[in-house]
């Protein structure tokens, strides 16, 4: 792993236990995006885990991508979405139990998300499509009723 992708790592690390720690208070903005915490149990582990992501709103939805940065292997909270779609989404200091979608490109909906969350990211995601083989998808966060 480059340099810089170990600083970028360690800054949305930091990121997370910020968001995390403060309950929400401090970390839903991250280089002006808005950010979320997303709450998944882990595919093999069962054990909870919590990743801070950039997300855009479509309706009452939100929506994240699991770009991993461009990098040929899918982020880790897709593999666990994917296996326990109900999740619990924080956005600042709020939490809701949602249910994980994953929409893959050729699905009919997915150009339009797709280009909500990519412009919603200043044009990052299309610029990591191009940099990796792996198709990355848009996950689709409902809320649902505990």
């Amino acid at each position: 792993m480059s340099l810089r992708r170990r600083a970028f790592v360690a800054v949305l690390a930091a990121h997370a236990a910020i968001y995390e720690r403060s309950g929400g208070l401090i970390g839903h903005r991250l280089i002006g995006l808005p950010t979320l915490l997303l709450r998944t149990t882990g595919a093999k582990s069962g054990q909870p885990r919590v990743s801070a992501l950039v997300y855009a709103k479509d309706g009452d939805r939100w929506l994240v991508v699991p770009s991993n940065g461009g990098a040929r292997r899918a982020s880790a909270w897709l593999h666990n979405v994917r296996a326990n779609p109900r999740v619990v989404v924080q956005v600042g200091r709020r939490r809701q139990p949602a249910e994980a979608t994953v929409v893959t490109r050729g699905e009919p909906d997915f150009d339009r998300l797709w280009k909500i969350a990519d412009d919603n990211n200043r044009g990052q995601y299309g610029r990591y499509q191009q940099q990796t083989d792996r198709q990355i998808p848009v996950v689709v966060l409902t809320s649902v009723a505990d």
